[in-house]
Protein backbone atom coordinates (compact mmCIF):
# COMPACT_ATOMS: atom_id res chain seq x y z
CA UNK A 1 0.00 0.00 0.00
CA UNK A 2 1.37 3.42 -0.92
CA UNK A 3 1.91 5.98 1.87
CA UNK A 4 -0.53 8.37 0.19
CA UNK A 5 -3.30 5.76 0.07
CA UNK A 6 -2.60 4.85 3.69
CA UNK A 7 -3.02 8.51 4.60
CA UNK A 8 -6.32 8.78 2.76
CA UNK A 9 -7.62 5.65 4.49
CA UNK A 10 -6.60 7.03 7.89
CA UNK A 11 -8.44 10.26 7.13
CA UNK A 12 -11.59 8.35 6.07
CA UNK A 13 -11.47 6.20 9.22
CA UNK A 14 -11.11 9.33 11.34
CA UNK A 15 -14.05 11.04 9.63
CA UNK A 16 -16.19 7.92 10.14
CA UNK A 17 -15.36 7.73 13.85
CA UNK A 18 -16.11 11.43 14.33
CA UNK A 19 -19.36 11.06 12.41
CA UNK A 20 -20.51 8.19 14.60
CA UNK A 21 -19.76 10.17 17.76
CA UNK A 22 -21.19 13.49 16.61
CA UNK A 23 -24.87 13.06 17.37
CA UNK A 24 -24.81 11.10 20.68
CA UNK A 25 -22.02 13.17 22.21
CA UNK A 26 -23.44 16.50 21.04
CA UNK A 27 -26.90 15.65 22.37
CA UNK A 28 -25.44 14.43 25.66
CA UNK A 29 -23.57 17.70 26.20
CA UNK A 30 -26.72 19.69 25.41
CA UNK A 31 -28.59 17.69 28.08
CA UNK A 32 -25.76 18.19 30.59
CA UNK A 33 -25.76 21.97 30.27
CA UNK A 34 -29.56 22.24 30.13
CA UNK A 35 -30.31 19.96 33.09
CA UNK A 36 -31.72 21.37 36.33
CA UNK A 37 -30.71 18.31 38.38
CA UNK A 38 -27.45 17.96 40.30
CA UNK A 39 -25.72 14.65 40.86
CA UNK A 40 -24.71 13.70 44.40
CA UNK A 41 -20.94 14.06 43.77
CA UNK A 42 -21.62 17.47 42.25
CA UNK A 43 -23.52 18.54 45.37
CA UNK A 44 -20.51 17.54 47.50
CA UNK A 45 -18.27 19.74 45.35
CA UNK A 46 -20.66 22.71 45.54
CA UNK A 47 -20.79 22.38 49.32
CA UNK A 48 -16.98 22.16 49.55
CA UNK A 49 -16.42 25.34 47.52
CA UNK A 50 -19.42 27.20 48.93
CA UNK A 51 -21.23 27.68 45.62
CA UNK A 52 -24.96 27.77 44.97
CA UNK A 53 -25.42 26.13 41.55
CA UNK A 54 -29.03 27.26 41.19
CA UNK A 55 -28.29 31.00 41.17
CA UNK A 56 -28.28 32.48 37.67
CA UNK A 57 -25.44 34.88 36.84
CA UNK A 58 -25.24 37.93 34.63
CA UNK A 59 -22.10 38.23 32.54
CA UNK A 60 -19.99 40.26 35.04
CA UNK A 61 -20.64 37.66 37.77
CA UNK A 62 -19.96 34.80 35.36
CA UNK A 63 -16.68 36.47 34.33
CA UNK A 64 -15.68 36.98 37.96
CA UNK A 65 -16.17 33.27 38.56
CA UNK A 66 -13.92 32.43 35.59
CA UNK A 67 -11.19 34.86 36.66
CA UNK A 68 -11.23 34.04 40.38
CA UNK A 69 -11.11 30.30 39.76
CA UNK A 70 -8.29 30.68 37.24
CA UNK A 71 -6.29 33.03 39.47
CA UNK A 72 -6.49 30.59 42.38
CA UNK A 73 -5.48 27.77 40.02
CA UNK A 74 -2.39 29.71 38.84
CA UNK A 75 -1.35 30.40 42.43
CA UNK A 76 -1.88 26.79 43.54
CA UNK A 77 0.06 25.32 40.62
CA UNK A 78 2.87 27.85 41.04
CA UNK A 79 3.28 27.04 44.74
CA UNK A 80 3.10 23.30 44.07
CA UNK A 81 6.07 23.56 41.71
CA UNK A 82 8.02 25.82 44.05
CA UNK A 83 7.82 23.25 46.90
CA UNK A 84 8.27 20.17 44.71
CA UNK A 85 11.67 19.35 46.23
CA UNK A 86 10.00 18.81 49.62
CA UNK A 87 7.12 16.66 48.35
CA UNK A 88 6.96 12.86 48.36
CA UNK A 89 7.08 11.26 44.93
CA UNK A 90 9.26 14.04 43.56
CA UNK A 91 11.66 11.45 42.05
CA UNK A 92 14.53 13.49 43.45
CA UNK A 93 13.75 16.54 41.30
CA UNK A 94 14.35 19.96 42.82
CA UNK A 95 11.81 22.75 43.04
CA UNK A 96 11.13 24.67 39.83
CA UNK A 97 12.71 28.11 39.36
CA UNK A 98 10.31 31.08 39.82
CA UNK A 99 10.15 32.21 36.17
CA UNK A 100 9.62 28.70 34.86
CA UNK A 101 7.07 27.91 37.60
CA UNK A 102 5.11 31.03 36.60
CA UNK A 103 5.30 30.09 32.92
CA UNK A 104 4.11 26.53 33.56
CA UNK A 105 1.30 27.61 35.92
CA UNK A 106 0.05 30.18 33.44
CA UNK A 107 0.38 27.66 30.63
CA UNK A 108 -1.69 24.86 32.14
CA UNK A 109 -4.37 27.12 33.63
CA UNK A 110 -4.75 28.88 30.26
CA UNK A 111 -5.27 25.50 28.53
CA UNK A 112 -2.02 26.11 26.62
CA UNK A 113 0.41 23.58 28.13
CA UNK A 114 3.45 25.32 26.68
CA UNK A 115 6.48 23.53 28.15
CA UNK A 116 9.91 25.13 28.43
CA UNK A 117 11.20 22.16 30.44
CA UNK A 118 11.87 18.45 29.94
CA UNK A 119 8.92 16.71 31.57
CA UNK A 120 10.77 13.53 32.53
CA UNK A 121 13.67 15.55 33.98
CA UNK A 122 11.78 18.20 35.93
CA UNK A 123 8.36 17.14 37.27
CA UNK A 124 7.68 14.45 39.86
CA UNK A 125 4.55 12.34 40.25
CA UNK A 126 2.75 14.75 42.62
CA UNK A 127 3.14 17.79 40.36
CA UNK A 128 2.28 15.77 37.26
CA UNK A 129 -0.88 14.14 38.64
CA UNK A 130 -2.01 16.54 41.38
CA UNK A 131 -1.16 19.70 39.50
CA UNK A 132 -0.81 19.41 35.74
CA UNK A 133 -3.36 16.63 35.14
CA UNK A 134 -5.97 18.37 37.30
CA UNK A 135 -5.57 21.58 35.30
CA UNK A 136 -5.99 19.59 32.10
CA UNK A 137 -9.52 18.79 33.27
CA UNK A 138 -10.61 22.10 34.77
CA UNK A 139 -9.06 24.43 32.17
CA UNK A 140 -10.91 22.53 29.46
CA UNK A 141 -14.13 22.74 31.47
CA UNK A 142 -13.69 26.52 31.81
CA UNK A 143 -13.53 26.87 28.00
CA UNK A 144 -16.66 24.75 27.60
CA UNK A 145 -18.48 26.81 30.22
CA UNK A 146 -17.72 30.09 28.44
CA UNK A 147 -18.86 28.63 25.11
CA UNK A 148 -22.13 27.46 26.66
CA UNK A 149 -22.66 30.91 28.20
CA UNK A 150 -22.38 32.47 24.73
CA UNK A 151 -24.80 29.92 23.30
CA UNK A 152 -27.28 30.82 26.05
CA UNK A 153 -26.84 34.46 25.05
CA UNK A 154 -28.15 33.59 21.59
CA UNK A 155 -30.86 31.26 22.93
CA UNK A 156 -32.29 33.50 25.68
CA UNK A 157 -34.22 36.77 25.38
CA UNK A 158 -35.04 39.71 27.63
CA UNK A 159 -32.69 38.54 30.37
CA UNK A 160 -29.02 39.08 31.07
CA UNK A 161 -28.63 35.75 32.85
CA UNK A 162 -26.19 33.26 31.33
CA UNK A 163 -26.38 30.35 33.76
CA UNK A 164 -24.11 29.50 36.68
CA UNK A 165 -20.35 29.24 36.11
CA UNK A 166 -19.73 26.85 38.98
CA UNK A 167 -22.46 24.47 37.83
CA UNK A 168 -21.17 24.57 34.24
CA UNK A 169 -17.59 23.99 35.40
CA UNK A 170 -18.40 21.03 37.63
CA UNK A 171 -20.77 19.40 35.16
CA UNK A 172 -18.21 19.68 32.38
CA UNK A 173 -15.69 17.77 34.46
CA UNK A 174 -17.96 15.23 36.18
CA UNK A 175 -20.40 14.37 33.40
CA UNK A 176 -18.34 14.85 30.23
CA UNK A 177 -14.56 14.93 30.60
CA UNK A 178 -14.06 12.45 33.45
CA UNK A 179 -16.13 9.54 32.05
CA UNK A 180 -14.63 9.94 28.58
CA UNK A 181 -11.12 10.17 30.05
CA UNK A 182 -11.53 6.92 32.00
CA UNK A 183 -12.64 5.03 28.89
CA UNK A 184 -9.94 6.67 26.78
CA UNK A 185 -7.18 5.88 29.28
CA UNK A 186 -8.15 2.20 29.27
CA UNK A 187 -7.99 2.24 25.48
CA UNK A 188 -4.52 3.81 25.51
CA UNK A 189 -3.25 1.28 28.04
CA UNK A 190 -4.58 -1.46 25.77
CA UNK A 191 -2.60 0.12 22.92
CA UNK A 192 0.60 0.05 25.01
CA UNK A 193 0.78 3.40 26.84
CA UNK A 194 2.21 3.07 30.35
CA UNK A 195 0.31 3.77 33.59
CA UNK A 196 2.28 3.43 36.82
CA UNK A 197 4.14 5.33 39.54
CA UNK A 198 7.53 3.85 38.85
CA UNK A 199 10.70 5.67 39.80
CA UNK A 200 13.74 6.35 37.65
CA UNK A 201 15.53 3.26 36.40
CA UNK A 202 18.25 2.48 33.90
CA UNK A 203 17.60 0.54 30.71
CA UNK A 204 20.27 -1.11 28.58
CA UNK A 205 20.74 0.26 25.09
CA UNK A 206 21.50 -1.54 21.86
CA UNK A 207 25.25 -1.41 21.30
CA UNK A 208 26.09 -0.95 24.99
CA UNK A 209 25.53 1.69 27.61
CA UNK A 210 22.38 2.56 29.52
CA UNK A 211 19.63 5.16 29.42
CA UNK A 212 17.48 6.48 32.26
CA UNK A 213 13.71 6.20 32.07
CA UNK A 214 11.04 7.09 34.58
CA UNK A 215 7.47 5.88 34.63
CA UNK A 216 4.32 7.72 35.54
CA UNK A 217 0.54 7.92 35.19
CA UNK A 218 1.05 8.57 31.50
CA UNK A 219 -2.08 7.09 29.89
CA UNK A 220 -4.46 8.97 32.22
CA UNK A 221 -2.69 12.27 31.58
CA UNK A 222 -2.30 11.58 27.86
CA UNK A 223 -6.02 11.06 27.33
CA UNK A 224 -7.11 14.31 28.99
CA UNK A 225 -4.27 16.21 27.35
CA UNK A 226 -5.81 15.31 23.98
CA UNK A 227 -9.49 15.20 24.97
CA UNK A 228 -9.31 18.61 26.66
CA UNK A 229 -7.17 20.06 23.83
CA UNK A 230 -4.41 20.76 26.35
CA UNK A 231 -1.24 19.27 24.84
CA UNK A 232 1.40 19.06 27.58
CA UNK A 233 3.29 15.79 27.45
CA UNK A 234 4.63 13.66 30.29
CA UNK A 235 7.85 13.39 28.27
CA UNK A 236 9.76 15.99 26.31
CA UNK A 237 9.14 14.12 23.05
CA UNK A 238 5.39 14.45 23.75
CA UNK A 239 3.21 12.23 21.55
CA UNK A 240 6.26 11.11 19.57
CA UNK A 241 7.34 9.16 22.67
CA UNK A 242 6.40 5.44 22.57
CA UNK A 243 5.24 5.54 26.21
CA UNK A 244 2.66 8.20 25.28
CA UNK A 245 1.82 7.12 21.73
CA UNK A 246 2.94 3.53 21.08
CA UNK A 247 1.73 2.79 17.55
CA UNK A 248 -0.35 3.82 14.55
CA UNK A 249 -3.64 2.82 16.20
CA UNK A 250 -2.98 4.89 19.31
CA UNK A 251 -1.93 7.77 17.06
CA UNK A 252 -5.25 7.74 15.20
CA UNK A 253 -7.13 7.40 18.48
CA UNK A 254 -5.35 10.44 19.93
CA UNK A 255 -6.24 12.52 16.87
CA UNK A 256 -9.85 11.41 17.36
CA UNK A 257 -9.71 12.52 21.01
CA UNK A 258 -8.43 15.95 19.97
CA UNK A 259 -11.28 16.56 17.52
CA UNK A 260 -14.32 14.77 18.95
CA UNK A 261 -15.58 17.31 21.53
CA UNK A 262 -14.92 20.49 19.48
CA UNK A 263 -16.81 19.05 16.49
CA UNK A 264 -19.63 17.64 18.66
CA UNK A 265 -20.14 20.99 20.38
CA UNK A 266 -21.64 22.30 17.14
CA UNK A 267 -24.46 19.77 17.65
CA UNK A 268 -24.79 21.01 21.25
CA UNK A 269 -25.03 24.55 19.92
CA UNK A 270 -27.75 23.59 17.44
CA UNK A 271 -29.75 21.83 20.16
CA UNK A 272 -29.52 24.70 22.62
CA UNK A 273 -30.53 27.42 20.12
CA UNK A 274 -33.36 25.28 18.78
CA UNK A 275 -32.04 24.76 15.25
CA UNK A 276 -29.95 21.71 14.36
CA UNK A 277 -29.33 23.24 10.91
CA UNK A 278 -27.51 26.18 12.49
CA UNK A 279 -25.19 23.67 14.14
CA UNK A 280 -24.62 21.95 10.80
CA UNK A 281 -23.65 25.29 9.22
CA UNK A 282 -20.96 25.85 11.86
CA UNK A 283 -19.87 22.22 11.52
CA UNK A 284 -19.61 22.62 7.74
CA UNK A 285 -17.36 25.66 8.14
CA UNK A 286 -15.08 23.87 10.58
CA UNK A 287 -14.92 20.70 8.49
CA UNK A 288 -14.18 22.59 5.25
CA UNK A 289 -11.16 24.33 6.78
CA UNK A 290 -9.93 21.19 8.55
CA UNK A 291 -10.10 18.97 5.46
CA UNK A 292 -8.54 21.70 3.31
CA UNK A 293 -5.60 22.12 5.69
CA UNK A 294 -5.14 18.35 5.97
CA UNK A 295 -5.03 17.94 2.20
CA UNK A 296 -2.55 20.82 1.82
CA UNK A 297 -0.33 19.48 4.59
CA UNK A 298 -0.20 16.00 3.10
CA UNK A 299 0.53 17.44 -0.34
CA UNK A 300 3.41 19.64 0.80
CA UNK A 301 4.97 16.92 2.99
CA UNK A 302 4.63 14.14 0.40
CA UNK A 303 6.00 16.32 -2.42
CA UNK A 304 9.40 14.99 -3.54
CA UNK A 305 12.28 17.40 -3.98
CA UNK A 306 15.40 15.44 -4.84
CA UNK A 307 16.91 12.00 -4.23
CA UNK A 308 16.78 12.15 -0.41
CA UNK A 309 13.03 12.79 -0.45
CA UNK A 310 12.52 10.07 -3.06
CA UNK A 311 14.36 7.50 -0.95
CA UNK A 312 12.48 8.45 2.24
CA UNK A 313 9.11 8.66 0.47
CA UNK A 314 8.71 12.31 1.40
CA UNK A 315 9.86 14.81 4.03
CA UNK A 316 10.65 12.36 6.85
CA UNK A 317 13.00 14.59 8.84
CA UNK A 318 11.66 15.01 12.38
CA UNK A 319 8.91 12.42 11.87
CA UNK A 320 8.44 9.04 13.55
CA UNK A 321 8.68 6.04 11.25
CA UNK A 322 5.87 4.50 13.33
CA UNK A 323 3.48 7.14 12.00
CA UNK A 324 4.99 8.23 8.70
CA UNK A 325 4.10 11.38 6.82
CA UNK A 326 0.35 10.71 6.75
CA UNK A 327 -0.03 10.10 10.49
CA UNK A 328 2.24 13.04 11.26
CA UNK A 329 0.39 15.39 8.89
CA UNK A 330 -3.01 14.43 10.31
CA UNK A 331 -1.75 14.99 13.83
CA UNK A 332 -0.04 18.32 13.10
CA UNK A 333 -3.15 19.79 11.46
CA UNK A 334 -5.45 18.53 14.22
CA UNK A 335 -3.23 19.91 16.96
CA UNK A 336 -2.71 23.37 15.43
CA UNK A 337 -6.29 23.91 14.23
CA UNK A 338 -7.29 23.18 17.82
CA UNK A 339 -5.65 24.58 20.95
CA UNK A 340 -4.04 21.24 21.75
CA UNK A 341 -0.35 21.73 21.04
CA UNK A 342 0.53 18.05 21.37
CA UNK A 343 3.01 16.89 18.72
CA UNK A 344 3.99 13.49 17.33
CA UNK A 345 6.62 15.06 15.06
CA UNK A 346 8.68 18.23 15.13
CA UNK A 347 7.10 21.08 13.21
CA UNK A 348 10.43 22.85 12.86
CA UNK A 349 11.55 20.02 10.56
CA UNK A 350 8.54 20.31 8.25
CA UNK A 351 8.95 21.84 4.82
CA UNK A 352 8.73 25.63 4.67
CA UNK A 353 5.11 25.58 3.51
CA UNK A 354 4.23 22.76 5.95
CA UNK A 355 5.57 24.75 8.89
CA UNK A 356 3.65 27.75 7.60
CA UNK A 357 0.42 25.74 7.59
CA UNK A 358 0.86 24.81 11.24
CA UNK A 359 1.31 28.49 12.06
CA UNK A 360 -1.61 29.62 9.93
CA UNK A 361 -3.86 27.05 11.61
CA UNK A 362 -3.24 28.76 14.93
CA UNK A 363 -3.47 32.24 13.43
CA UNK A 364 -7.00 31.55 12.17
CA UNK A 365 -7.90 31.61 15.86
CA UNK A 366 -7.94 27.82 16.26
CA UNK A 367 -11.59 27.56 15.30
CA UNK A 368 -11.64 24.60 12.89
CA UNK A 369 -12.76 22.90 15.07
CA UNK A 370 -10.72 24.75 17.68
CA UNK A 371 -10.18 24.04 21.33
CA UNK A 372 -12.71 22.52 23.69
CA UNK A 373 -15.20 25.36 24.05
CA UNK A 374 -12.87 28.04 22.70
CA UNK A 375 -13.28 26.74 19.15
CA UNK A 376 -17.06 27.13 19.28
CA UNK A 377 -17.12 30.61 20.79
CA UNK A 378 -14.35 31.72 18.44
CA UNK A 379 -16.32 30.48 15.43
CA UNK A 380 -19.50 32.17 16.68
CA UNK A 381 -17.59 35.45 16.97
CA UNK A 382 -16.51 35.00 13.35
CA UNK A 383 -20.14 34.30 12.41
CA UNK A 384 -21.12 37.64 13.99
CA UNK A 385 -18.43 39.37 11.90
CA UNK A 386 -19.64 37.55 8.76
CA UNK A 387 -23.29 38.61 9.17
CA UNK A 388 -22.12 42.17 9.86
CA UNK A 389 -20.18 42.17 6.56
CA UNK A 390 -23.21 40.72 4.77
CA UNK A 391 -25.40 43.43 6.27
CA UNK A 392 -23.04 46.13 5.01
CA UNK A 393 -23.19 44.68 1.49
CA UNK A 394 -26.99 44.75 1.30
CA UNK A 395 -27.62 47.83 3.46
CA UNK A 396 -29.53 45.96 6.16
CA UNK A 397 -29.11 45.74 9.93
CA UNK A 398 -27.31 42.42 10.47
CA UNK A 399 -29.04 39.67 12.44
CA UNK A 400 -27.86 36.30 13.68
CA UNK A 401 -30.10 33.69 15.30
CA UNK A 402 -32.85 36.24 15.80
CA UNK A 403 -30.60 38.82 17.47
CA UNK A 404 -29.58 42.18 16.01
CA UNK A 405 -25.86 42.74 15.66
CA UNK A 406 -25.61 46.41 16.51
CA UNK A 407 -22.77 48.76 17.35
CA UNK A 408 -22.23 47.33 20.82
CA UNK A 409 -22.11 43.72 19.65
CA UNK A 410 -19.73 44.40 16.77
CA UNK A 411 -17.37 46.30 19.09
CA UNK A 412 -17.12 43.27 21.36
CA UNK A 413 -16.52 41.00 18.36
CA UNK A 414 -13.90 43.36 16.91
CA UNK A 415 -12.03 43.56 20.21
CA UNK A 416 -12.05 39.76 20.37
CA UNK A 417 -10.37 39.33 16.99
CA UNK A 418 -7.78 42.08 17.67
CA UNK A 419 -6.44 40.91 21.04
CA UNK A 420 -4.50 37.83 19.99
CA UNK A 421 -2.82 39.25 16.86
CA UNK A 422 -1.71 42.28 18.87
CA UNK A 423 -0.05 40.02 21.45
CA UNK A 424 1.63 37.85 18.82
CA UNK A 425 3.00 40.62 16.64
CA UNK A 426 4.05 42.99 19.43
CA UNK A 427 5.93 40.35 21.42
CA UNK A 428 7.56 38.98 18.24
CA UNK A 429 8.71 42.46 17.24
CA UNK A 430 10.06 43.15 20.75
CA UNK A 431 12.03 39.90 20.66
CA UNK A 432 13.90 41.06 17.56
CA UNK A 433 14.40 44.63 18.72
CA UNK A 434 16.09 43.49 21.94
CA UNK A 435 19.48 41.78 21.85
CA UNK A 436 19.08 38.87 24.27
CA UNK A 437 15.94 37.05 22.93
CA UNK A 438 17.40 36.53 19.45
CA UNK A 439 20.30 34.59 20.97
CA UNK A 440 17.81 31.79 21.76
CA UNK A 441 17.34 31.02 18.07
CA UNK A 442 19.00 27.87 16.76
CA UNK A 443 18.63 29.03 13.16
CA UNK A 444 19.11 32.35 11.43
CA UNK A 445 17.21 33.91 8.54
CA UNK A 446 13.60 33.08 7.70
CA UNK A 447 13.54 29.88 9.76
CA UNK A 448 14.89 31.67 12.83
CA UNK A 449 12.19 34.32 12.46
CA UNK A 450 9.61 31.52 12.22
CA UNK A 451 10.84 30.02 15.51
CA UNK A 452 9.99 33.16 17.48
CA UNK A 453 6.82 33.97 15.51
CA UNK A 454 5.62 30.41 16.11
CA UNK A 455 6.38 30.63 19.85
CA UNK A 456 4.23 33.71 20.43
CA UNK A 457 1.54 32.50 18.00
CA UNK A 458 1.36 29.28 20.00
CA UNK A 459 1.36 31.01 23.38
CA UNK A 460 -1.16 33.76 22.65
CA UNK A 461 -3.52 31.33 20.89
CA UNK A 462 -3.25 28.90 23.83
CA UNK A 463 -1.85 26.13 21.65
CA UNK A 464 1.41 25.13 23.32
CA UNK A 465 3.30 23.46 20.46
CA UNK A 466 6.72 24.79 19.45
CA UNK A 467 9.07 24.87 16.49
CA UNK A 468 11.57 23.10 18.79
CA UNK A 469 14.57 25.07 17.56
CA UNK A 470 14.05 27.89 20.07
CA UNK A 471 15.52 27.88 23.58
CA UNK A 472 12.48 29.26 25.38
CA UNK A 473 13.76 28.50 28.90
CA UNK A 474 15.00 32.04 29.51
CA UNK A 475 13.64 34.79 31.72
CA UNK A 476 12.48 36.75 28.67
CA UNK A 477 10.54 33.95 26.99
CA UNK A 478 9.23 32.40 30.22
CA UNK A 479 7.87 35.79 31.30
CA UNK A 480 6.59 37.15 27.98
CA UNK A 481 5.08 33.89 26.74
CA UNK A 482 3.47 33.44 30.18
CA UNK A 483 1.90 36.90 29.91
CA UNK A 484 0.81 36.20 26.32
CA UNK A 485 -0.84 32.95 27.41
CA UNK A 486 -2.83 34.56 30.22
CA UNK A 487 -3.90 37.60 28.21
CA UNK A 488 -4.60 35.47 25.12
CA UNK A 489 -6.87 33.21 27.15
CA UNK A 490 -8.78 35.54 29.44
CA UNK A 491 -9.04 38.88 27.60
CA UNK A 492 -11.04 37.29 24.74
CA UNK A 493 -13.31 35.67 27.35
CA UNK A 494 -14.17 39.14 28.65
CA UNK A 495 -15.50 40.14 25.23
CA UNK A 496 -17.22 36.78 24.67
CA UNK A 497 -19.16 37.02 27.92
CA UNK A 498 -19.93 40.71 27.41
CA UNK A 499 -21.33 39.85 23.98
CA UNK A 500 -23.33 36.98 25.48
CA UNK A 501 -24.86 39.30 28.07
CA UNK A 502 -25.73 41.88 25.43
CA UNK A 503 -27.42 39.28 23.23
CA UNK A 504 -29.37 37.74 26.10
CA UNK A 505 -30.88 41.12 26.97
CA UNK A 506 -32.35 41.59 23.47
CA UNK A 507 -35.85 40.76 22.37
CA UNK A 508 -35.99 38.25 19.48
CA UNK A 509 -36.20 39.73 15.98
CA UNK A 510 -38.83 38.07 13.76
CA UNK A 511 -37.52 36.48 10.60
CA UNK A 512 -38.48 38.19 7.35
CA UNK A 513 -37.89 37.67 3.63
CA UNK A 514 -34.75 39.82 3.89
CA UNK A 515 -33.20 37.85 6.76
CA UNK A 516 -29.87 36.22 5.90
CA UNK A 517 -30.33 32.43 6.02
CA UNK A 518 -27.37 31.49 8.19
CA UNK A 519 -28.13 27.76 8.04
CA UNK A 520 -27.50 27.59 4.27
CA UNK A 521 -24.28 26.59 2.42
CA UNK A 522 -24.01 30.17 1.11
CA UNK A 523 -23.42 31.43 4.63
CA UNK A 524 -20.90 28.65 5.27
CA UNK A 525 -18.94 29.88 2.23
CA UNK A 526 -19.18 33.47 3.44
CA UNK A 527 -17.95 32.44 6.88
CA UNK A 528 -14.97 30.51 5.48
CA UNK A 529 -14.05 33.50 3.31
CA UNK A 530 -14.36 35.92 6.23
CA UNK A 531 -12.05 33.80 8.39
CA UNK A 532 -9.38 33.46 5.71
CA UNK A 533 -9.47 37.16 4.79
CA UNK A 534 -9.17 38.34 8.39
CA UNK A 535 -6.25 35.98 9.06
CA UNK A 536 -4.56 36.94 5.79
CA UNK A 537 -4.85 40.68 6.38
CA UNK A 538 -3.52 40.27 9.90
CA UNK A 539 -0.63 37.88 9.51
CA UNK A 540 0.44 37.81 5.84
CA UNK A 541 3.37 40.26 6.25
CA UNK A 542 4.77 38.22 9.14
CA UNK A 543 4.27 34.92 7.29
CA UNK A 544 5.99 36.40 4.24
CA UNK A 545 9.12 37.06 6.32
CA UNK A 546 9.14 33.52 7.74
CA UNK A 547 7.63 30.33 6.31
CA UNK A 548 6.65 31.75 2.91
CA UNK A 549 10.16 33.08 2.30
CA UNK A 550 11.64 29.77 3.39
CA UNK A 551 9.25 27.73 1.24
CA UNK A 552 9.85 29.81 -1.88
CA UNK A 553 13.60 29.61 -1.40
CA UNK A 554 13.58 25.80 -1.16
Amino acid sequence: MSPVLAGVLQLLALVAALGLSYRPLGDHMARVYSSEKHLRPEKWIYKAIGANPSVEMRWPAYLRGVLVFSAVSVLFLYLLQRVQGSLPGSLGFVSIDPDQAFNTAASFVANTNWQSYYGEQAMGHVVQTGGLAVQNFVSAAVGMAVAVALVRGFARSRTGELGNFWADLVRGVVRILLPMAVIGALALVACGAIQNFSGIHEVGQFGGGTQQWNGGAVASQEVIKELGTNGGGYFNANSAHPFENPNGLSNLFEIYLILVIPFALTRTFGRMVGSIKQGYAILGTMATIWIGFTALMMWTEFAHHGPAFDIAGGAMEGKETRFGIAGSSLFSVATTLTSTGAVNSFHSSYTGFGGGLTMLGMQLGEIAPGGVGSGLYGMLIMAVIAVFIAGLMVGRTPEYLGKKIGTREIKFAACYILVTPALVLCFTAASFVLDTPSHSMTNSGAHGFSEILYAFTSGANNNGSAFAGLNADTQWFNSTIGIAMLLGRFLPMVFVLALAGSLAEQAPVPETAGTLRTEKPLFTGLLVGTIMIIAGLTYFPALALGPLAEGLAA
